[in-house]
């Protein structure tokens, strides 16, 4: 009886534990920053303290191999976005919207609503998971698109802006765009900086990067 009682205590702490975990807030982490300034590898960083990461490059990278998507933009760039292989080419699709800020807006009206609808559905599952410690938004657009508002906390990636070019060069912008051109149309950085709660200095190494995003982690997790 004495055994059956016990084990029963059990079950309810286990449970009543569970749910604790269920409903604790999981905080949402925005990472802002230029083009180049490592924002994906402050993203690592959070991911090997235990976040889960949304990588919304790797989520419209993705869009773009959907069939409607795919009809989508050809009708609006056409065919010479196309490779050999009748794929899209993304360097070919930069080359094309960011000469022309029309073709830049219907891109964004056709690839943006499944970047995002998929990114919702990320945080969502990522909320419920119980090895998730925190959710981080690796999106180039948060500003833009409205995303900072989901945020509890946000983290600016501050990298002196010849080491952005450099790294931006090894990055697929397409034969005519370069960073700067990309980086224009966007909310300045100066906003973007005037906006986050932390700035993580990337101009060393990663060993100093990653004690810098620990720091600000175990800050955020000790005031959620």
């Amino acid at each position: 009886m004495e055994c059956a009682l016990i084990g029963s205590l059990e079950t309810v702490r286990l449970l009543r534990c569970s749910v604790v975990a269920h409903s604790r807030k999981k905080p949402v982490i925005g990472l802002l920053g230029g083009i180049g300034s490592g924002k994906s590898t402050v993203a690592r960083a959070f991911g090997r303290l235990g976040c889960a990461v949304i990588d919304a490059d790797a989520l419209a990278h993705a869009a773009l191999e959907q069939p409607q998507v795919k009809r989508q933009v050809v009708e609006l760039l056409g065919p010479g976005v196309l490779d050999e292989d009748g794929r899209i080419d993304r360097g070919r699709v930069a080359d094309s919207v960011f000469a022309d800020a029309s073709k830049l807006a219907g891109l964004t009206e056709i690839v943006h609503p499944v970047v995002l609808a998929k990114a919702q559905s990320f945080m969502e599952t990522y909320r419920r998971n119980l090895a998730v410690r925190a959710i981080v938004l690796d999106m180039p657009l948060l500003v833009e698109v409205g995303w900072h508002t989901k945020c509890d906390r946000l983290v600016f990636v501050r990298c002196d802006r010849e080491k952005r070019l450099a790294r931006a060069k090894n990055k697929v912008f397409g034969k005519k765009n370069d960073a700067e051109m990309r980086e224009n149309l966007q909310i300045s950085l100066d906003k973007k900086i005037r906006l986050a709660d932390n700035i993580v200095e990337n101009n060393s190494d990663e060993s100093a990067l990653a004690s810098q995003v620990a720091d600000i982690f175990s800050n955020i997790v000790a005031n959620t």
